[in-house]
């Protein structure tokens, strides 16, 4: 069988392509990913990431920022006073913003799906707390064992304690007619 035109020829290499200066220029123009917006607006391309960072009152290495003394046995460490060298925060609404940002409360944004919820309280309306019979019921359609419906009724709890309370109320006098 023959071989493909061009397979077996030699590829040539070019001398005369500086690579070391394409590379460098390719990641000299790459700009840093930013996850922050408050960062990512009052970031000057212009300028090092190091000039950035101190510019907002940002540390560019924690380590220096905030260095950890080093303790002799038996000795204590003095701190030699103010520190010389501070350095003018131009842009301090930065770390304002982000600060402000950090002390809002945080959303309780997980809930559950709306066929576990009518799951758990179909099982509690027909059964109780018998989770064996609900192992055994029709609509255990993933076939959880008793201990995973006790899981799931558990977490239903947890998430609506005030729904759960109300629906456990509404089904004592039901109870009381069927008796």
């Amino acid at each position: 069988m023959p071989k493909a035109k061009g397979k077996g020829r030699r590829h040539k290499y070019s001398y005369n392509l500086n690579r070391k200066r394409l590379y460098r220029s390719a990641r000299r123009r790459a700009a840093p990913r930013i996850a922050c917006s408050h960062i990512r607006h009052a970031w000057d391309p212009h300028k090092s990431v190091a000039q950035n960072l101190a510019e907002m009152g940002l540390a560019e290495d924690p380590n220096k920022a905030v260095p950890i003394p080093k303790k002799l046995v038996g000795m204590e460490v003095e701190s030699d006073g103010p520190q010389l060298g501070k350095k003018i925060v131009r842009k301090p609404y930065v770390v304002n913003e982000m600060e402000l940002e950090a002390s809002l409360p945080e959303k309780k944004s997980n809930t559950l799906s709306r066929d576990l919820i009518d799951y758990v309280r179909y099982m509690i309306q027909n059964h109780g707390e018998n989770y064996k019979e609900m192992a055994r019921d029709e609509k255990n359609y993933y076939q959880d064992t008793p201990k995973q419906i006790k899981r799931k009724i558990n977490v239903y709890k947890n998430f609506y304690p005030e729904e759960y309370k109300d629906f456990i109320a509404s089904l004592k006098p039901e109870k009381m007619e069927v008796q």
